[in-house]
């Protein structure tokens, strides 16, 4: 096992000498990890699909594709970004600017999950390689050929005292976080985000935390449904359900639900229609397999249910006459299983919404405006989508996070540079003339009071 203390002490050093604070270097690597993406792309599709079974074109839509997009848009915009700001002073800094410097935390651990093993561990080492850190990244166990492709990758274009990749167990991932790091990025489950949390707590280190949570999707009355159970399909099967910001439970108005499932079957039966599981990501392990079949006896099997546990397949599940109460709707189903309830009072549905833990994600189908701010505005959630679901994390122009049990901080694009970087400000004051109201006096009271009152009129 490799000496954790002696890497993290190394990357620090690294890190006081000032070299990866030069936007140049920055820059340099950045382009450097693109071009090992892409003389490594058909070496990470057969990794994902040894781990997950992913066919080609899905490894590349929602995993190298939305690397390469973070990784364009931020060689494009750094130097902008990364350059001071200028803001405002107020009434009483005449003649003072102010400044905002963007600097880096110094060494970055990042831990990323299973699910999406190369986009969740790359996006957010973009992030902090654009901001100057140095970083040790520690992928997941359980997807142990990108694990091993992550590590080539990153051994062969960078030196362990700049960007390490550090495999292994529970062990490891213990290991890491006793260790003072100066900034946490986790990607992973709410259990485990408490104990990162906990960790974090002892060195008062920042954390951003990516959890989950049951995410609601809300097809009213008056949705398109037709193109509305095309993108549910679409987003709930991607990646077999395992997606954190998948549509967990569907909440469909009582006057167009059964038109709407058959719609969700027929889409479903057209695209989904595989010899068990040849061309359907797998459930990642047995354990996660038997969880999700015990989610099989609540309420009744619309579609699928069929499953083989040699190959962990378990087709696309479509489940009615689910109630709030069943095991189902009680923790995050991260699996290709539908929930579906009926309501017919919306308020009364958001209601139930907001008294459970805030979500990661929340869909709503609607072509009226006012019924789309209604929801969007009436429920407390990281992110989402109107007339769509999941497409909202693909772009880089919008930050990613949750709220609540369901994450803390946000990345993607400029938000990931502002993730892992420090907010210095930086007051600098003239030398031409002093105001002399600051200091103690009897008659300064009056005189700053009448200078603010000048100053009002004049503005």
């Amino acid at each position: 096992m490799i000496d954790i203390k002696k890497l993290v002490q190394k990357q620090l050093n690294y890190f006081l000498s000032n070299v990866t604070c030069d936007i140049n270097y920055r820059l340099e690597n950045l382009k450097r990890l693109r071009r090992a993406i892409q003389n490594h792309e058909k070496d990470i599709c057969e990794a994902l699909h040894k781990d997950l079974n992913k066919s080609d074109s899905e490894a590349f839509m929602t995993e190298i594709a939305i690397v390469m997009e973070e990784l364009n848009l931020t060689i494009k915009r750094l130097k902008a970004w990364a350059r001071p700001k200028r803001v405002n002073t107020g009434l009483l800094h005449m003649g003072s600017s102010g400044n905002l410097l963007y600097e880096p935390y110094g060494v970055a651990l990042i831990i990323s999950p299973w699910n999406y093993p190369f986009q969740l561990t790359l996006v957010p080492l973009i992030g902090a390689i654009a901001a100057g850190n140095c970083a040790i990244v520690k992928p997941s166990e359980l997807s142990p050929s990108v694990s091993g492709v992550l590590a080539k990758l990153i051994k062969q274009n960078f030196s362990e005292e700049y960007i390490c990749v550090v495999e292994g167990g529970i062990e490891v991932s213990s290991a890491l976080l006793a260790e003072k790091f100066d900034y946490i990025f986790f990607t992973g489950s709410v259990h485990v985000g408490r104990i990162v949390m906990k960790a974090a707590a002892k060195n008062l280190t920042p954390v951003t935390l990516e959890l989950g949570g049951k995410s609601p999707c809300i097809v009213h009355k008056d949705a398109s449904l037709k193109l509305a159970a095309k993108r549910i399909a679409w987003g709930k099967f991607l990646n077999a359900g395992q997606t954190c910001v998948a549509p967990d439970y569907l909440l469909v108005h009582k006057a167009v639900k059964q038109k709407l499932m058959d719609y969700l079957v027929a889409y479903i039966n057209e695209k989904f229609n595989y010899d068990l599981g040849e061309e359907f990501t797998r459930i990642i392990n047995k354990k996660h397999f038997e969880r999700l079949l015990a989610y099989l006896n609540n309420g009744r099997i619309i579609t699928g249910g069929i499953h083989d546990e040699n190959r962990l397949f378990l087709a696309p599940t479509i489940i009615d006459k689910v109630t709030w109460e069943d095991p189902i709707m009680q923790e995050e189903i991260f699996g290709p299983i539908l929930p579906v309830l009926e309501y017919e009072d919306l308020d009364e549905v958001l209601e139930k919404i907001r008294k459970r833990p805030k979500p990661l994600a929340l869909y709503v189908f609607s072509e009226n405006k006012d019924m789309q701010r209604k929801i969007t505005n009436g429920v407390s959630f990281g992110g989402g989508c109107i007339n769509d679901t999941v497409y909202h994390i693909v772009t880089p122009f919008l930050p990613f996070g949750g709220v609540g049990e369901s994450g803390i901080g946000s990345y993607h694009g400029e938000a990931s540079f502002h993730t892992f970087s420090h907010k210095k400000s930086i007051l600098k004051q003239t030398n031409l003339f002093d105001i002399p109201f600051r200091y103690p006096a009897p008659s300064n009271l009056k005189k700053l009071r009448l200078f603010l009152k000048i100053r009002k009129m004049l503005s």
